[in-house]
Order: structure tokens, then C-alpha cells, then sequence
């Protein structure tokens, strides 16, 4: 009788040892589980300058389309720019000439036209040269805001928004730039764009007086007569950035979180596709 006693408690020992064997185990694993799905679930790759070459890539096809669009009457592969590569092509839809006078405003319309388009042209060729295949021109459409071919003072509107964006984007996305030779070349792109925003920005203000803008967000700054300055800066005379999130989240039509709408219906191509709240 004494032994099956103590076989009983020999064994409830037992079964006591292993249950807190298995308890500690289970304590175990359950702790190590968020260091384990951490090691499994890749982090997010970073933003490379190829990735930021092809989302600027984007918005050039957008500017040279509207411009070459509204002083032709055609789109850029019209003109002999190429416009096909990885990604999903598209169509460009909404636009036609505007009829845009003074003189002085058809000028400066054609230039614009003529340097966006220049713009395509080189990111295409940097990316080549960089053995990229460059992102295919996007489906693009050019009435998203329901504006900006009915005359000259919705050209100088929708050529305010666009202008006022790239200057945005590019100061935006150059700290994320490591190649110095692209930074470079990015810099000499954001001061075009900057040169085109301000020409655009005094032309609203001195020729159309009755002209009102809205403002796009919580950075933009309105010119003459809505707005008081004439240089879009703030308080330290410093141009706004937007991050491509910012950035898209204007082109989408104002929607975060969104892969398509606005000026491209389809989405923009590229790695860098995504909307994130306004700035």
C-alpha cells in the first residue's frame, strides 16, 4: 500500500513538473510569436531614386499632355515623344485647345508646353540610361476638376495647381534622393517649375482681377486677387513640400489612401502609386 502511494505522489510530482514544463514552453513561444511574425514579414522596401525618377515621370506626362493638349489640340506622341513602357499605358481624355490671348499668355502657354515636354524626355532618358525601362504614360484625364480649356483664365487656374504641385513634390521628394547627380538634375527641374509658377501666378494677378482660386490644401498659397503674396512661401520665404502621398492625394481628387481617381483613373505607374492624407 506505502509503494502505491508512492507511485501516486512520484507520479503527481511528475505530472506537476511537467505541466509547469509545458506552461513555461507555451509562455515561450507565445512571447517569442511577435518577434517571429516581425522576422517573417518583410519590412517596406525603401524608396529608391529610380522609384522617385518614374513617380516624377508621372507628373510630367500630366503637365506635357495638358500644356502640348491645350495649344495643339494633341497629346505629346503627337509630337514625337514616346510615351510607352512598363506599367499600364493609357489614353488622355478631357482636353481640347483653349483659346488662350492675350499674345503674351499664348507665349508663355507654348513654353510651358515646350518644357514639360522636354521634361518627359530627359527623366525617360536618365532612366535608360540607368538600364530602367521607363514607366508607360498613364490614363490621363485632363477635366478632372471639370476646368481649365474654356479660355485663358481656367488655363492660368489648372496651370497654377499643376505648377504650384511640382514645385511641391520635387522639394518633397529630394531629401529622398541619394545620387547627387539626380539630385542635381531634380534641383534645375524644381527652379523651372518654380520660374512657371511665378509667371503664372502674376499673370492671374495683374490680368485677371476678378479670377479666384481655391486654395488645394492646408500649404498652398493663394495669388492675387484671392490670396495677398505673390510668391507662394511661407513665414521663412521657403516653398511647401508634399510628400508623393500629398502629392497624390491632390491628383486623386482629394481621396486618401486611393490607387486611382482624378487626373489618373486608372492610377499612376510605378512603385510609388499610393495616396496618403492631405497635406
Amino acid at each position: 500500500m506505502d509503494d502505491i502511494f508512492e507511485d501516486v505522489a512520484s507520479g503527481a510530482r511528475d505530472r506537476r513538473r511537467f505541466l509547469q514544463k509545458l506552461s513555461f514552453a507555451e509562455a515561450a513561444v507565445m512571447a517569442g510569436v511577435p518577434r517571429m511574425l516581425a522576422q517573417t514579414t518583410p519590412p517596406p522596401a525603401p524608396i529608391t531614386d529610380v522609384d522617385i525618377l518614374q513617380f516624377a515621370l508621372n507628373l510630367e506626362y500630366l503637365e506635357a499632355e495638358f500644356y502640348t493638349v491645350a495649344t495643339t489640340g494633341a497629346g505629346i506622341d503627337q509630337q514625337g515623344i514616346a510615351i510607352t513602357g512598363s506599367g499600364t499605358a493609357g489614353a488622355t481624355t478631357g482636353g481640347q485647345v483653349a483659346f488662350i490671348f492675350p499674345d503674351f499668355i499664348k507665349t508663355i502657354a507654348l513654353e510651358l508646353a515646350a518644357n514639360e515636354q522636354a521634361h518627359v524626355k530627359l527623366l525617360r532618358a536618365a532612366l535608360t540610361a540607368a538600364k530602367v525601362t521607363p514607366i508607360a504614360k498613364p490614363a490621363i484625364n485632363l477635366n478632372a476638376l471639370g476646368f481649365g480649356f474654356a479660355g485663358e483664365r481656367e488655363f492660368l487656374l489648372l496651370s497654377r495647381i499643376f505648377e504650384e504641385i511640382g514645385v511641391t513634390a520635387y522639394a518633397g521628394a529630394a531629401p529622398l534622393i541619394q545620387d547627387k547627380g539626380i539630385l542635381g538634375v531634380a534641383a534645375q527641374i524644381l527652379a523651372v517649375e518654380a520660374e512657371h509658377v511665378g509667371t503664372i501666378r502674376l499673370a492671374i494677378a495683374q490680368y485677371f482681377l476678378g479670377t479666384s482660386a481655391t486654395k488645394l490644401d492646408g500649404v498652398d498659397v493663394l495669388p492675387p486677387p484671392t490670396g495677398t503674396q505673390y510668391f507662394s512661401v511661407d513665414k521663412n520665404a521657403l516653398v511647401a513640400t508634399r510628400t508623393p502621398g500629398q502629392v497624390l492625394y491632390l491628383a486623386y481628387g482629394n481621396q486618401s489612401g486611393a490607387t486611382s481617381g482624378g487626373f489618373f483613373p486608372s492610377g499612376v505607374n510605378g512603385t510609388i502609386n499610393t495616396s496618403s492624407a492631405s497635406a
